[in-house]
């Protein structure tokens, strides 16, 4: 099974991740975490340029293709390898991102952002997405904390540096993209506390199992 986590920054993926491969695990499957983008050898290359606030003059298809290149690594050298061995595969983000920060967010064309998916996922899509939506206002200043207290404000915070419209149309864009998807999405209150959050991940992946 290859589940997802997405949402604007700020929304809590990182630390529901975790939480959701202790809750597979200590059902007796085997859980191969990663995430995108830096899920692969390569792709922690990649992610140093994708995030550092340095580069703020990479225009929106060079962000693009970085993405589409971190994934088609990712998916031959880390995710279908895992999903082959029969592995649970839990993915911080993937190419359900793209579509929504480049295309909703950056103004590409989101048909044409999800036929280059195609191409770079090579026919692996999640069974279940999840997606953690919270009002982009508190995602941002959760974010922005969370890079002071981590030290990472200086490294991986190019996307919190983006304005608070950006990250509404993100959020926009989500809802619209979940609602096109609705066979695999599952949209997830996450403005609550991280257990009642985790709560409704749980009621939707037992649904899944």
């Amino acid at each position: 099974m290859f589940i997802t986590l997405e949402g604007i920054e700020g929304c809590g993926k990182s630390t529901q991740s975790r939480m959701i491969r202790d809750y597979l695990q200590a059902k007796g499957m085997t859980v191969t975490s990663t995430l995108e983008p830096g899920g692969s050898t390569l792709g922690t290359t990649l992610r140093q340029i994708l995030l550092d606030p340095k580069n703020s003059d990479i225009t929106g298809l060079t962000e693009l293709f970085l993405y589409l290149a971190d994934r088609s690594q990712h998916v031959s050298s880390v995710i279908r390898p895992a999903l082959e061995r029969g592995e649970v595969v839990l993915c911080d983000r993937f190419a359900d991102s793209t579509v929504v920060y480049q295309g909703y967010g950056r103004g590409l064309d989101p048909k044409l952002l999800h036929q280059l998916n195609e191409v770079a996922v090579d026919a692996t899509w999640p069974d279940l997405t999840l997606l953690l939506d919270l009002d982009p206002e508190i995602g941002l200043k959760r974010a922005l904390t969370r890079n002071i207290q981590e030290n990472k404000h200086a490294t991986e915070g190019r996307f919190e540096a983006e304005s608070l419209a950006f990250h509404s149309r993100v959020r926009e864009g989500y809802l619209t993209w979940a609602a096109l998807n609705r066979e695999r999405f599952v949209v997830i209150d996450a403005t609550g506390s991280v257990e009642a959050t985790f709560d409704a991940i749980k009621e939707a992946i037992d649904a899944m199992l």
